[in-house]
């Protein structure tokens, strides 16, 4: 599954692809420009973009990654919330119990300018990790679904409307079965989208057979842009000074079979 995306852009760039988008006041414009974000054990805030029901206009806030079910009374423990960062296509509408059909109709966007994902090579120690992203695009958009609970505050008590999304995923493509070939979530990938479906998902009037068609999309191989990197969880800096989602030449590595 994937736990690892970059964001290497700024977050005003967004209205190059959505000029009617209201900032919400809980949002720094400033953010942005960061070349690593882990989702797991971590579950930090990601600017989302959301159709505000309320207005029926896209907005952006931050929301944590990792879902929060809308009726928890509680902070979930963090193994829970591992197991709420990314979310299976195949259940949000198939699955009637699960807590993906409840909250189908929440759907987001995720802005990124790359994910990450590790590839096993036979007889080596380590994982190769991956940085991976649509063909010819500085910035995309992936799909989610978000949630919002009201949690008390641990300090004060103080009820608040915690704001959480996951990360769509379905069954990979030839390139992405190559890289996230271990594990046991091995085969799986983020759902990725050309803008135009991107866009078509958050339609308020979207119909099932639309949403069908979109959860169903494999972008194929060719479409995507792939790199070895260098470790990515881990605080140390590469040796040549440059960023996590930038190229890095392992020895030996064998090539991908696409």
């Amino acid at each position: 599954m994937c736990y690892d995306i970059s964001f290497k852009v700024k977050l005003a760039q967004l209205i190059d692809y959505f000029p009617d988008l209201i900032f919400d006041e809980q949002i720094e414009i400033e953010f942005g420009n960061v070349a690593h974000i882990q989702g797991v054990g971590v579950f930090g805030t990601h600017p989302i973009i959301y159709s505000n029901r309320d207005d029926k206009a896209l907005h952006c806030r931050p929301m944590e990654w990792s879902c929060i079910e809308f009726y928890a009374k509680v902070l979930p423990d963090i193994k829970r919330r591992n197991s709420m960062l990314n979310i299976r296509s195949e259940r949000i509408l198939e699955d009637q119990k699960s807590y993906w059909y409840k909250i189908r109709n929440r759907r987001c966007l995720i802005p990124v300018s790359g994910i990450f994902e590790h590839r096993k090579i036979a007889g080596w120690k380590k994982k190769v990790p991956y940085h991976v992203g649509i063909a010819g695009e500085q910035l995309f958009f992936l799909p989610g679904l978000y949630s919002v609970a009201e949690l008390p505050d641990k300090e004060t008590g103080e009820v608040l409307r915690r704001f959480t999304f996951g990360m769509i995923t379905r069954a990979a493509n030839s390139l992405m079965r190559g890289i996230h070939n271990d594990g046991e979530n091995a085969g799986r990938m983020p759902l990725f989208l050309p803008f135009a479906m991107a866009q078509q998902f958050l339609k308020d009037d979207l119909s099932e057979a639309d949403y069908h068609g979109i959860l169903n999309f494999e972008m194929p191989s060719a479409g995507l842009s792939y790199r070895p990197v260098y470790t990515i969880r881990t605080t140390k800096l590469r040796e040549d000074k440059k960023e996590k989602d930038e190229y890095w030449e392992w020895p030996a590595l064998p090539e991908m079979e696409v």
